[in-house]
């Protein structure tokens, strides 16, 4: 694998990442929202990652294949005065666990930094390559 390619590599990851931590911050956002435009509380979404195959032309890495929706119900909670209340009282929140997220938000950030790390060791070598040039 070439330098370049190793740069290609670490690229996909940082975009990874990052959308992963998007996808985090928005279930933080939302974590107390019992109704969206289609009248039903927000649901936590997942990216789903798969790897690239290196092939003669690619170098390989990580993509988002697709972004999917947590199946799990929604937490219920006895609020009769609540808007949103159903007719025994109970409101529908979303299934967003601020512990799990804030779990999942310090793996991806710990995954951003390796691939940021990955990225300026490789450069590190093109540079000292280009070095050797010089002399």
């Amino acid at each position: 694998m070439g330098l370049i390619s190793t740069l290609r590599v670490s690229a996909s990851g940082l975009s990874a990442e990052r959308l992963r931590m998007d996808l985090i911050a928005d279930n933080l956002a939302n974590a107390n929202t019992t109704r969206t435009p289609d009248g039903q509380p927000y649901r936590r979404k997942v990216a789903v990652f798969e790897p690239i195959m290196p092939t003669a032309h690619l170098p390989g890495g990580v993509r988002v294949v697709q972004i999917v929706q947590d199946l799990t119900p929604p937490r219920l909670v006895y609020e009769p005065g609540h808007p949103d209340a159903d007719p025994n009282g109970y409101v529908a929140y979303p299934n967003v666990d601020i512990v799990h997220e804030m779990v999942d938000m310090i793996t991806a950030t710990r995954a951003y930094e390796a691939n940021i790390q990955a990225f300026n060791a490789a450069k590190m070598m093109f540079m000292r390559t280009l070095d050797i040039g010089r002399v």
